[in-house]
């Protein structure tokens, strides 16, 4: 199954460097990120994890679980967090999935169902696609995707600005414009006649264009 914007995001079973898990369950009522690795001890990804981990606080903020996954055993996600540890100054405060069956990977296309065999063996190069960040609401429905290669590092930062924007846009009826950032005006959606608008924001707002109307960002 091709996976796109508003799929469910597929449930699995696995086991983590905090236990067993039932995908769904885990999340629960909170949205969560889901981010993959290629393979552990890897230098791009040993500096994302610990990034990751410093921003944590950050999601928490916003009822958003995050979890990594790495197509190598839960044994060797804890022999590298001490190495993330010790280069990034911050410990990986967060379940990582051990995929060793490519289980995970292959459920959200991030590698071929074709491919026989499990992690042992595979080197960072195989599982170059394994490099996606995926956001997922309390529906359970994929809200983001991003794939990136192995030589750029993501971007955590404009991981959290999006999600604060698909947030504040799941509770009101309005959209976020380029580079929005949280505090900025948002744009009413054209679905909302200027009726409707008129009740919602009776201190008005800024019309640039009949289909392009701006407002402060509601509360």
């Amino acid at each position: 199954m091709t996976l796109r914007i508003n799929s469910e995001a597929p449930n699995f079973r696995a086991e983590t460097t905090e236990g067993p898990i039932n995908f769904h369950e885990w999340i629960g009522d909170s949205w969560a990120i889901l981010f993959s690795h290629p393979k552990d001890f890897t230098p791009v990804c040993t500096t994302e994890l610990g990034y990751m981990a410093s921003l944590k606080p950050e999601f928490d903020k916003r009822n958003t679980k995050v979890i990594g996954l790495s197509i190598d055993p839960v044994g060797n996600h804890e022999r590298w967090a001490e190495d993330i540890a010790e280069t990034q100054g911050t410990k990986p405060n967060f379940p990582m999935i051990g995929d060793t069956e490519l289980t995970v990977a292959k459920l959200y296309n991030m590698l071929p169902e074709a491919i026989e065999g499990g992690a042992e063996g595979r080197t960072a190069a195989d599982n170059a696609t394994v490099r996606t960040v995926f956001v997922i609401g309390p529906d359970k429905r994929i809200k983001l995707m991003i794939s990136y290669p192995m030589t750029t590092g993501r971007n955590f930062d404009e991981i959290l600005r999006v999600l604060d924007s698909m947030q504040l846009t799941a509770r009101h009826r309005v959209a976020t414009p380029v580079n929005w950032q949280d505090g900025e005006k948002v744009i009413i959606v054209p679905a909302v006649s200027d009726d409707e608008a008129a009740t919602i924001y009776p201190e008005g707002w800024e019309t640039l264009k009949p289909y392009l109307r701006l407002v402060q960002q509601p509360e």
